[in-house]
């Protein structure tokens, strides 16, 4: 299997692999991709070896992704998934030599034996389905998705150490605010986070830690600053790894449109998910989280297109979105029984 792009689109290929590793129990089963979502796959039970492809360093070169896939003939793969379609990922198994290069019809598609048309930008089905469309050609019928992130016990420790470093008790309920994402497009204000945090901090109880990965570690502690209570703050403190096992340790993530959101449904943790952009393959019902016990907050605000980052009419649909509206979110899943 090939997934080349973020952690939150890895994250929803999971379900490929178990569906994979059911049908074929005595499969050597491979997944690709960037050394910065190894964690994501590293430890999955269904995956025998994990291989990392730098498209943005050691490989970045033609000739050295070139010899990335002739280096790739000695594992005699007789089929490859491609699971995002991009030109390198569809270049790499026809390189390799594979016979049975499964994808999707776009971006050099035509280097693929079985090509499935591309309508993902229509959105009207979840990522994690159309990914497993990828299964028929293999003759196997698509089941419903459930995706996994392994938690390992020395991640599971690390977090124990840094959670009793910060004083958190372990009977203490515990909720994650991830005020980041990978546009602005899709960042709710720093203020309304910290009121949010606050209210759950005074009027539930709760204990609030804030992530980030440590190039959104600043969106963090804008967050922290504006609080007027104290908060953990973990921003930058965490590998993939530790993040899923403090996750799966939290009551709900509170989160803007990202890969944590998919890493706390996957390890079966509630989620209010704060979608800003309104365009059809990027809206919730192709990328909110998996699973019952979330909710996903989306303001329509009447745009045609999405302009994205060069939104003239100064984020509307993520300014709408009032503190009040995400607290009662909150409180609503913290209100139900977890099972």
């Amino acid at each position: 299997m090939i997934r080349l792009d973020r952690i939150g689109d890895v994250v929803l290929s999971t379900p490929v692999l178990a569906q994979l590793r059911a049908a074929y129990p005595q499969a050597f089963i491979a997944m690709m991709v960037r050394p910065a979502c190894r964690e994501v796959v590293d430890g999955h039970p269904a995956v025998n070896e994990v291989i990392f492809y730098e498209k943005e360093g050691a490989h970045r070169h033609p000739w050295a992704s070139i010899r990335f896939a002739l280096g790739l003939r000695r594992h005699r793969f007789d089929t490859a998934l491609v699971l995002h379609p991009s030109n390198r990922s569809h270049w790499i198994p026809f390189l390799a030599g594979i016979p049975r290069r499964i994808g999707w019809r776009r971006k050099s598609g035509w280097l693929l034996t079985h090509a499935l048309p591309h309508r993902k930008q229509e959105g009207e089905r979840h990522e994690a389905d159309y990914t497993l469309e990828l299964l028929r050609p293999l003759g196997l019928a698509p089941q419903p998705p459930a995706a996994q992130v392994p938690v390992s016990p020395r991640a599971q420790e690390a977090v124990e150490r840094l959670l009793a470093e910060a004083g958190v008790a372990t009977h203490r309920r515990l909720v994650a605010i991830h005020p980041s994402a990978s546009c602005v497009s899709k960042r709710w204000l720093a203020d309304r986070f910290a009121q949010v945090a606050d209210r759950l901090i005074a009027e539930q109880e709760a204990l609030v830690c804030l992530i980030a990965g440590p190039d959104d570690a600043p969106h963090a502690k804008a967050v922290a600053q504006l609080m007027r209570r104290p908060v953990v703050n973990l921003a930058g403190r965490l590998g993939l790894g530790e993040l899923a096992a403090l996750l799966r340790r939290c009551a709900l993530l509170i989160s803007n449109d990202s890969g944590p959101v998919h890493i706390a449904a996957a390890v079966g943790t509630p989620v209010v998910d704060i979608f800003g952009r309104n365009q059809r393959g990027l809206s919730p019902a192709r990328w909110g989280p998996l699973g019952p016990g979330h909710v996903v907050l989306h303001k329509e605000v009447g745009c045609v297109t999405c302009l994205a980052h060069e939104c003239d009419i100064n984020f509307l649909c993520l300014t709408e979105l009032s503190a009040e509206e995400v607290y009662h979110a909150a409180v609503t899943v913290l209100s139900r029984p977890r099972n």
